[in-house]
């Protein structure tokens, strides 16, 4: 390869002759010399020199000045302007196949039209001209043109060999055409950036949707070929270099990787590094799914000298993303935007005046210091921008911050700093070490159900992500491959940081090369001595990762506080002072050791970990400290009760004295405030070690909750005995925090004779009970189900003081003379007023219900209109109780409208009241776009509250004093989310629906016949059906998931949530309550389940299924209308529909039910009578879980009976709940057909009133609210699918197929329509 480099011709290249090739990357690194000193240790990476190192300033001696230090001051003097777009220029010759052979290549064995960059080799008098043009039109810098100039994309012509020639030819062509220019005009001196492309592949992402953890190209392949590129770039003159038009960060961290090879290579040239990014679209993320900031954080260890964006949007979209970008970034920023967005032909239609406007704004907010063109921009447009910024003052460098802060990312940046949060808690359940069922499937090679492990830590917290995949039986290093590669294409799971956890330096390394963010390896250590260690920071220095470094050396594990300090320090100093390592980056865990083992050199270990954190963060300033909780009470496994105590009173010292983060079960840690007195003093004693006896009293206590624990809690009814002796007061307060209502009248008679007024009573125990009860919930101390039994026993009190209350109010009143009409003096009590109701067509309340509860736990008087409520009954209530807030609810799709609907009313009455909008159907992107601009304001805005967990902060929010920044952040978000919305609207690509039908699922129903001819055609009853047979058909999780308790893995579900250390007491509880109600009910028959099945002859007619009353199929008895996807696909997937699923002969049939549970809302009002809030609940959940069980009792009962088409079916219940039968029982209203109005077929084929006491309310939502109508599909490779959006000529074609108005059909249809109705 040597002989092959050729020697630079031109004067203008000879001060950078070529440096000799390197064949392979990786003994670079190892060559012995440590530090990259070519670049300051300090970041930013320059200081801010005007004259040193440019002494002629501001003209430029070539080989004798600094570049750095010459574009340091231009950079801060005005705004540096970039070139255009060379592909567009370059179209502008409209080159043949001929001109780009050339000579050279006029026998070239593949086409080679359109590789621009071989146009350097072949007509370099077109692309010197171009540069010229672009130095004549105002441009400081220029870009090579190598935008595909690696051997990766050049493999597409197959002239990966010719890749040093067009590097080096390119740059030789841009220098030239530069010192031409500079040479008319020396006081503006012309430089060239020698331009790194993207590749046409990406590291992040796979090409094959079948397994994501496939790659087309690695990361060492990526830093070779990026080498080879930077070398001829630098060997043809080149002053500078920029990785651009990053789409995925891992390539630019790979050419980032390749160019920090060659500047080892070349010390001591100093080579400034340009970063650029492009979004893909409106969203403002890569198309590795990276956000601005997690952008800049990937890429910032390699202290570029400018970052910013280009290309893929225009000036006027780039805007907001250009902002946060140029708030994040701590060097120079750049922008180069195409010249609008391209038109339907692929063109760029914005004039240079239009272009120059549209950049105007980022000179005019002192966004950036440099500024270009990309795609569709060319000389006159670049000259237009520099006149439009010309005397504009550049972006000024931020100053350099003291704060050194661990700045972190995944898809998503992530800051580590007390300021934001006292303690970062790591997820612990991706490691092997950590968890057997995540062990077992990682040995078994099952990586999806894995990443559902993970998925779900995000999901209930972790910051970061803790991934081990040590065993010895195992290939680590594939393992830790496979798991990163498919972790890093589900934005769940890789939205968060990694730490990259192994005690080889091989799986470390792994991982590193396919994590594209910034993540903390867990861990290096000095036991492997001095020189392999300071060789394991110096990698890790180059791939831009935080570390965690343990308090080893080569003399073993450090125990006492001085050995941790020493081992901390000596390391820190060898990172920071020899390698240059970033201190902030570097996470000290001086290890937690196990204590009260009976050792005594033992005891102080905890002590010895807390006084090592403080004099680590004194002497080794910047670093953080973390440790692995769990070790500290390693010899109390089995007594949880001693564990959670001992890792909440360690934690809490430990975070006072500086730890920042740690590997520890949330689980199993209490409320340092709630450990009981006499424990927490034990225990603090032993993690203290105040005393030589506290590992003795520790034992014995820990031997006491053994006990206690084998006799099954006997000590729980003397706990109960002892809190009846206390005063009245505490026990008002103890059985509102307990939700014990057995006595509670008799304490509020006892507290209402010691009182003067019955409401002191409310006024003092009651409502300090209660706020005791809103502030554990509101922070997560208290679960869903404990709330509503406190808020049962609340109203009983309030109900057995009305009487009282309302007897001594009237005698006030009408001795005063005053109305007694007047209830001012009850109001004056709440907090607030809160009016809720669902609305007109929608019968589903258990949400609103508990939204209602929680609130009125919380000291809000709350007025429930309940289901169904028309929107003149809400105005109208409004105008006469005048809440405070109004909140809508609603569960069907229907309902968003009416929501909107109500809005607008809201508006044209002119309400001030704010509104909350909730339920299982909407959403925070749905309330901001259409309900929110019918009605928002600064005083009242309409905000969306995911859960009723939620509703007590927002509420509090909307009243209290801070209302004016809390709605302003909510109408800036809400402006976002509508912004990003018609954004990714418009990005959005649909196929016509012809091109969808020609597309659509092709059965062949010949090789795979439909199902046979059912056993019971026409109609069948199912009523007389035993409750008792359809509770073993329950599926329990979505009945814990409607109380919001939620299990954490390995807990996760029934019945294993019982068995978690936060929730599981409570949904043992709850569950058991449960059973309770449920024997009830099944004993008195207060709930029945009636249902009614339908099958029919069938046949596909077009889009349409139609249905037949008999076999002889020559009366038609009803049409199903279909609707298809019509979202763009980017493989050969169908486009799928219902109508595919039958066949288009006479050979087919379709089923269908409508099952519903009566008796739920009778039984629930008498609990509601008896100010039972909880077993009212309770009881809509039940029905809710009965009818869902009776709906797969019936559907089993189809298959292996009514129709029978799968008479030898046998799975048990648990694989009925994860659909492994064939065919499907998609309903109306969700995704497979979200038309709702279908039900009113179903409704008429079944007459489901007669058959099953069924009815539709006017906006499809069924009656009795447990119900659950369904289309039955037998054949075996029909299956449940999403619509998604469709368009305008599907919903004409399906409005004329329903006979329907158009207008009417789009109403219907309105969330799935993706354009505006008019």
């Amino acid at each position: 390869m040597e002989e092959k480099v050729p020697a630079p011709e031109a004067a203008a290249a000879a001060p950078a002759a070529p440096a000799p090739a390197v064949e392979d990357y990786r003994k670079i690194e190892i060559r012995g010399r440590v530090v990259p000193l070519n670049r300051p240790i300090d970041f930013p990476p320059w200081k801010p020199a005007h004259d040193a190192g440019c002494p002629d300033y501001p003209r430029f001696v070539r080989g004798r000045d600094s570049v750095r230090a010459y574009w340091t001051r231009l950079f801060q003097e005005r705004i540096v302007m970039y070139d255009g777009a060379m592909g567009t220029m370059i179209q502008k010759y409209k080159l043949e196949e001929e001109d780009y052979r050339g000579e050279r290549f006029k026998e070239w064995k593949s086409p080679v039209k359109g590789n621009n960059d071989l146009l350097s080799l072949t007509r370099p008098d077109i692309i010197k001209a171009i540069h010229k043009q672009y130095f004549e039109a105002g441009s400081d810098l220029v870009g090579t043109n190598t935008f595909s100039g690696t051997t990766i994309a050049q493999a597409d012509y197959n002239m990966e060999e010719i890749v040093w020639d067009i590097n080096f030819e390119s740059a030789k062509l841009a220098r030239e055409a530069a010192d031409e220019i500079t040479a008319l005009n020396p006081d503006k001196p012309r430089f060239v950036l020698g331009a790194i492309g993207p590749t046409n592949r990406t590291a992040s992402i796979s090409p094959d949707v079948e397994d994501p953890s496939c790659r087309n190209c690695t990361f060492d392949e990526l830093v070779k070929a990026y080498y080879e590129q930077t070398k001829g770039l630098m060997a043809g003159g080149c002053d500078a270099l920029i990785v651009e038009t990053i789409f995925d960060t891992l390539n630019a961290k790979a050419a980032l990787f390749a160019i920090d090879n060659y500047l080892d290579e070349v010390y001591p040239q100093d080579i400034p590094v340009f970063v650029s990014g492009t979004l893909v679209d409106q969203s403002g993320r890569t198309l590795s799914g990276q956000t601005n900031e997690a952008f800049y954080v990937s890429v910032r260890h390699a202290k570029p000298f400018c970052v910013g964006l280009n290309c893929a949007l225009g000036a006027d979209q780039m805007k907001p993303f250009l902002r946060r970008l140029s708030g994040a970034a701590e060097c120079f920023v750049h922008v180069y935007a195409n010249a609008g967005l391209p038109n339907a032909m692929g063109g760029y239609d914005d004039t240079p005046e239009d272009m120059a406007r549209d950049n105007h704004v980022f000179a005019s907010e002192k966004l950036i210091n440099m500024i270009g063109g990309c795609c569709g921009s060319t000389p006159p447009h670049i000259k237009a921008i520099g006149e439009i910024v010309q005397g504009m003052s550049p972006r000024p460098l931020p100053p350099k911050s003291d704060k050194m802060e661990l700045w972190l990312s995944g898809l998503e940046d992530l800051v580590v700093s007390k300021e934001r949060f006292a303690f970062m808690n790591i997820g612990e359940r991706c490691n092997i070490a950590g968890s057997s069922k995540f062990k077992k499937l990682i040995m078994s090679g099952d990586y999806g159900t894995a990443m559902d492990i993970a998925k779900k830590q995000v999901e209930d917290g972790a910051m970061t992500i803790d991934i081990n995949v040590d065993d010895g039986m195992l290939d680590g290093v594939a393992a830790m491959q496979k798991f990163i590669k498919i972790a890093v294409t589900e934005p769940e799971v890789s939205k968060v940081p990694f730490v990259i956890d192994s005690s080889k330096f091989s799986v470390v390394e792994e991982g590193l090369k396919w994590s594209q963010g910034k993540c903390i390896i867990n861990s290096i250590s000095l036991k492997v001595g001095e020189e392999e260690f300071v060789k394991h920071v110096r990698i890790l220095k180059q791939y831009g990762h935080a570390v965690v470094v343990m308090a080893f050396d080569e003399e073993g594990q450090a125990a006492t506080a001085d050995e941790k300090v020493r081992i901390c320090k000596r390391s820190y100093d060898i990172m920071v002072n020899e390698v240059g390592f970033p201190p902030e980056d570097i996470v000290f865990d001086p290890n937690i050791l196990t204590i009260a083992t009976g050792i005594e050199e033992h005891n102080n270990y905890g002590v010895d970990f807390i006084a090592a954190t403080k004099r680590i963060k004194e002497v080794c300033p910047g670093a953080r400290i973390s440790g692995g909780v769990s070790n500290l009470s390693f010899g109390f496994r089995g007594v949880n009760v001693i564990r959670e105590a001992m890792h909440s009173v360690f934690l809490y010292h430990a975070v006072k004295n500086g730890m920042d983060m740690g590997i520890v079960n949330a689980g199993m840690m209490q409320i340092y405030d709630q450990i009981p007195e006499d424990l927490r003093e034990i225990v603090e004693d032993a993690v203290l070690n105040r005393h030589p006896d506290a590992t003795e009293k520790l034992l014995d206590r820990a031997q006491i909750e053994r006990e206690k624990k084998a006799s099954g809690g006997a000590s729980t009814e003397k706990s109960k005995a002892e809190w009846r002796e206390k005063p009245v007061k505490e026990r008002l307060c103890h059985a509102l925090i307990k939700g014990i209502s057995e006595f509670i009248n008799e304490d509020v008679e006892e507290m209402r004779q010691q009182v003067p007024k019955p409401l002191h009573v409310i006024e003092g125990p009651l409502m300090d009970g209660m706020n005791i009860v809103g502030d554990l919930f509101g922070s997560g101390k208290m679960f869903l189900p404990q709330v509503i039994k406190s808020a049962r026993v609340m109203k009983k009190a309030v109900a057995y003081l009305l009487p009282f209350m309302e007897e001594e109010k009237m005698a006030n009143l009408a001795s005063m003379g005053v109305d007694t009409s007047d209830t001012s003096t009850l109001e004056s009590m709440y907090a607030g007023t809160f009016l809720i109701a669902t609305v007109k067509g929608d019968v589903h309340d258990i949400g609103k219900n508990i939204v209602a509860v929680v609130l009125g736990c919380n000291n809000y008087k709350v007025i429930d209109m309940g289901v169904m409520v028309p929107c003149e009954n809400i105005i109208a209530k409004i105008k006469e109780v005048k809440p405070d807030i109004v909140g809508l609810s609603g569960l069907i799709t229907p309902s968003l409208d009416e929501m909107v609907f109500v809005a607008k009313e809201m508006a044209k009455a002119g309400l001030t009241q704010p509104l909350l909008i909730g339920g299982a159907t909407t959403s925070k992107e749905h309330t901001a776009v259409k309900i929110s601009p019918q009605y928002s304001d600064e005083t009242h805005p309409v905000i969306h509250v995911l859960d009723a967990s939620r509703s007590v902060t927002v509420v509090n929010s909307l009243l209290g004093e801070d209302k004016p920044d809390f709605v302003e952040e909510i109408m800036d978000e809400y402006e976002e989310l509508r912004e990003e919305h018609y954004a990714t609207r418009e990005e959005r690509v649909y196929v016509p629906l012809s091109t969808a039908i020609e597309k659509g699922m092709k059965i062949d129903f010949t090789a795979c016949p439909p199902a046979p001819e059912p056993n019971c055609l026409g109609i069948t009853v199912v009523d007389n059906v035993e409750l008792a047979d359809v509770v073993p058909y329950i599926d329990w999780n979505p009945f814990f998931a409607t109380w919001e308790l939620r299990g954490r893995y390995p807990n996760r579900g029934y019945p294993k949530i019982f068995q978690d250390e936060n929730v599981g007491a409570e949904a043992k509880e709850l569950f058991d309550n449960a059973q309770k109600l449920l024997h009830e009910i099944i004993e008195a028959k207060t709930l029945s389940v009636r249902g009614v099945v339908g099958q029919f002859p069938a046949k596909r007619d077009g889009e349409d299924v139609i249905i037949y009353e008999d076999s002889n199929r020559t009366t038609v008895k009803g049409r199903f209308c279909m609707l298809r996807q019509q979202t763009e696909k980017e493989n050969d997937e169908p486009y799928y529909s219902q109508a595919d699923f039958i066949s288009p002969n006479d050979d087919d049939h379709l089923g269908m039910f409508a099952v519903a549970c009566h008796g739920a809302e009778a039984l629930a009002e008498s609990f509601e009578a008896d100010n039972d809030d909880y077993n009212k609940i309770m009881v809509q959940a039940l029905a809710d879980r009965l009818v869902e069980a009776f709906a797969e009792k019936v559907h089993r009962d189809i298959r292996t009976d009514i129709w029978g088409y799968a008479q030898d079916e046998s799975l048990d219940t648990a694989d009925l709940l994860k659909i492994r039968y064939d065919g499907i029982r998609p309903a109306p209203g969700y995704p497979t057909q979200p038309d709702h109005t279908e039900k009113k077929v179903m409704w008429d084929v079944l007459q489901a009133e007669a058959n099953a006491g069924m009815t539709l309310s006017e906006h499809m939502s069924m009656i009795p609210a447990s119900s659950v109508s369904a289309l039955v599909f037998a054949h075996p490779q029909s299956q449940y699918f999403a619509v998604g959006k469709i368009g305008k000529d599907q919903v004409e074609d399906y409005a004329e197929r329903k006979t329907s108005p158009a207008s009417e059909v789009e109403r219907w249809l309105s969330p799935i329509l993706n354009y505006d109705r008019e």
